[in-house]
């Protein structure tokens, strides 16, 4: 009982973004290349800000079931990470969340301006998918339920 009527709350929740710039900071290989593991610390922001809403606690990220890193990701790449919840059991959290690129620079060789030129993806590209659990202890979970 408690575990659907928490899952009815996650589906109001639905999705949730975060949006950003790779820098060159971010670029760890040659070519300006992005690590993957840049996009799973994301998916790991947006499974915080996702448990916050259900539980009223950050929770912990358990285990990945899968990951799968389908286009390069680069310096100057604008990043969209999104997820959302789709399983919830009494305390463990399942999470599906995808990262697309929804702007990238635009070199002079392909019709840039200037090193500052960029495009914007329509649609964006999807650089990564995975889907994740994560747990909230029971007694830290304070919205909704018994504890809430």
């Amino acid at each position: 009982m408690v575990a659907s009527s928490a899952l009815e709350r996650a589906r109001k929740i639905g999705t949730v973004s975060i949006r950003l710039r790779m820098s060159t900071h971010d670029a760890h290989y040659a070519g300006e290349l992005v690590d993957g593991a840049r996009m799973l610390g994301l998916f790991g922001d947006v499974a915080t800000e996702l448990l916050i809403r259900l539980d009223g606690d950050e929770g912990l990220f358990r285990a990945y079931e899968s990951v799968e890193f389908v286009a390069p990701v680069r310096a100057g790449d604008y990043i969209e990470a999104i997820g959302e919840i789709i399983e919830v059991g009494k305390s463990s959290r399942k999470m599906r969340f995808e990262a697309r690129k929804v702007i990238q620079p635009l070199p002079e060789s392909r019709g840039g301006r200037a090193v500052s030129s960029a495009e914007v993806l329509d649609p964006p590209v999807v650089v990564c998918r995975a889907v994740g659990t994560c747990v909230t202890p029971v007694g830290l979970q304070r919205l909704g339920g018994e504890n809430g």
